[in-house]
């Protein structure tokens, strides 16, 4: 599970900073995170594209 941590948190081979995203945790560590207050999911941001019609079609 990705997260985003709402607080600074570091271990033996790893430094996180608020704002930062991983998914280095597994899911139950991730859960335990969140319920404690360190993290929050991370939402994926859809990006919205254009996208052309195809031109009507015309009949003569």
């Amino acid at each position: 599970m990705k997260i985003k941590m709402l607080t600074s948190l570091a271990g033996d081979d790893f430094a996180l900073s608020p704002g930062d995203e991983t998914d280095r945790f597994a899911d139950d560590e991730a859960g335990r995170l969140i319920e404690a207050g360190f993290a929050a999911p991370a939402i994926e941001d859809k990006i919205e594209r254009a996208v052309k019609k195809p031109a009507a079609e015309k009949r003569d």
